[in-house]
């Protein structure tokens, strides 16, 4: 079934042995034991969903941490000034305020620095480490950031300045020569342990630190920021992420924070804390400081405890997100969907020189969810030219800049699977382009990939028993979403615009009671031109949510696709 936005739907298959199998072992029902099946659920994620699984640290015996710890602990010993670089994004906030709070608990010597993206760039480079070095540091920690970086550590050693890396983002051959390099993606063997972001990576550093010196610091009051940051930069809630995901929502309170506290009381939140909250409310304001080139803001936040700088530089945040979201509906509302479509691309590459640096990720990820393609901004940057990426996991675009860096088409990036960055001269556009839709097309075999949908459901089964059994395979995220039903031949009855991009639509089916459903960033979208005009009745491509406002929990339809 070809849907409005131009995916192709079937019903996930699963092997029904194996499904009976799962039924008999660990006593689940038919409906959880289908789930597990097309998910591949390995034995222990089977067993997380019926007890808890404390989180231990798969490193304590890791070289690369083991050699790390003794750099760091020397430089501690010796009272050194240790610089710590984050990336501007929330996983390098998060990152950053862990190894900050740490050494502020142990009373050590340390400054940190976020770049700014237009006078700055990304991540570490010598112009940048020119700047720093004027602080003196004796070891330089990058997190989030660094694994591209050789000549700027190169810059670091000619200068007798030691440096650790902490990053997940694709690395390069030969690697920088960092004294050391904190990245699972070094090794294919550990292949499970790359599904972690920059701050887990972090968090399990810093556990090994406590460990060896016997501190008392409270690492375990901030597993929020590891949960935080794995959410927003789309990190896989599979296995460990999993893990850290339920650790952290069974202990977590917002009284443990008074940063999200204070983000939560502006917002007249009262509830307990949800991984959608995490990722659509709390994200997006961290991720603005970054955005508009106020990047320390989030750390300031983050790494803090006294409430007048809280308050101060969350509501900085807070006003710096509201503007981020004027200015990028200004650009979209600039934007010629009509003309791009007509071009017919297997990727979208959209160039306007006026675009804010800060906001070209966020506008590919529109174009992203508009086109269902893998889409490109860029934008000019002083002398050159800035791109942000974004993509499906079908299409590796981490992969995509290591061989644009290998043929010279642009001077550098970094990235993973679904995101990434780059910075290019103008002249190779037209270079870029072609290299791009070529391959692309060379990969195409590989990306004719169908979108599944678990069960077709009857609206009738929609009900408060169904969620509980729903949320036993949460929490939920990158690649343990909610379960995707088809819903057959109802008809929207009412329908409602929301803060100018969602649409909250009344559902009625041919038997039973009219279903609340909503749209979320749809409204400049094909489905959300389908929701609002569309009279007959159609087929949608859903998930069950469990709705709470003001306290009050409601089953809501939360729609992904339309089917004709």
């Amino acid at each position: 079934m070809i849907s409005v936005s131009g995916k192709l739907w079937t019903q996930q298959k699963v092997n029904k042995n194996l499904v009976e199998k799962v039924k008999q072992d660990h006593g689940l029902s038919d409906f959880l034991s289908q789930l597990i099946i097309s998910r591949s659920y390995d034995t222990s994620e089977i067993y997380g969903i019926s007890n808890n699984q404390n989180l231990s640290n798969i490193f304590n015996n890791d070289s690369d941490y083991k050699k790390a710890s003794l750099i760091l602990l020397d430089s501690i010993k010796n009272n050194e000034n240790i610089c710590i670089l984050g990336d501007y994004d929330v996983d390098g906030a998060c990152a950053t305020s862990l190894l900050v709070r740490y050494f502020n608990h142990i009373n050590q010597k340390h400054f940190f620095y976020i770049p700014d993206r237009v006078n700055d760039g990304y991540g570490a480079s010598k112009k940048l480490f020119q700047k720093l070095i004027l602080k003196k540091p004796k070891l330089v920690i990058m997190v989030d950031c660094g694994s591209t970086s050789t000549e700027a550590i190169d810059y670091l050693n000619q200068n007798n300045i030691r440096s650790i890396i902490i990053d997940h983002h694709e690395i390069n051959h030969p690697y920088p020569r960092s004294d050391v390099i904190i990245n699972p993606k070094k090794d294919p063997i550990k292949k499970e342990n790359s599904l972690l972001c920059a701050t887990a990576l972090t968090y399990f550093f810093i556990d090994i630190l406590i460990k060896k010196t016997k501190s008392n610091f409270k690492l375990s009051n901030f597993l929020i920021y590891v949960l935080l940051a794995t959410i927003c930069d789309v990190m896989p809630l599979r296995k460990i992420n999993k893990i850290i995901a339920q650790n952290t929502m069974n202990s977590f309170h917002l009284k443990d924070s008074v940063a999200l506290s204070y983000l939560f009381d502006q917002h007249h939140l009262k509830k307990k804390i949800t991984i959608e909250d995490l990722g659509f409310l709390i994200g997006p304001i961290i991720n603005a400081g970054g955005r508009l080139n106020f990047s320390k803001y989030g750390v300031e936040l983050l790494s803090s405890d006294n409430y007048e700088i809280i308050k101060d530089r969350a509501n900085k945040l807070i006003n710096l997100n509201n503007k981020r979201k004027k200015i990028e509906q200004n650009i979209l509302d600039e934007i010629d969907f009509e003309k791009i479509n007509s071009e017919n691309k297997n990727v979208i590459i959209y160039y306007r020189n006026d675009i804010n640096e800060g906001l070209i990720g966020i506008i590919a990820s529109r174009l992203k969810d508009y086109f269902n393609k893998p889409s490109i901004v860029i934008t000019q940057s002083n002398n050159s030219l800035k791109a942000s990426a974004r993509s499906s996991s079908s299409y590796n675009i981490g992969y995509l800049i290591k061989s644009l860096i290998d043929n010279d088409i642009i001077d550098q990036g970094g990235g993973h699977n679904m995101a990434a960055g780059f910075v290019m001269k103008k002249t190779n556009l037209k270079l870029l382009d072609d290299f791009i839709q070529n391959d692309y097309s060379k990969k195409l075999f590989k990306l004719k990939i169908l979108n599944n949908y678990d069960i077709e459901l009857s609206s009738s089964a929609i009900k408060k028993n169904f969620i509980k059994e729903i949320n036993k395979l949460g929490p939920f995220g990158n690649f343990n979403f909610l379960p995707t039903f088809l819903i057959k031949d109802v008809k929207i009855i009412k329908f409602e615009i929301i803060n100018s991009k969602h649409i909250s639509v009344l559902i009625k089916p041919k038997i039973g009671p009219s279903i609340k459903s909503i749209c979320f960033n749809c409204l400049n979208t094909k489905i959300g031109e389908y929701l609002v005009s569309y009279k007959k009745n159609i087929n949608i491509i859903g998930q069950i949510h469990e709705n709470i406002w003001n306290n009050k929990k409601s089953i809501q339809l939360n729609i992904k696709d339309l089917i004709l």
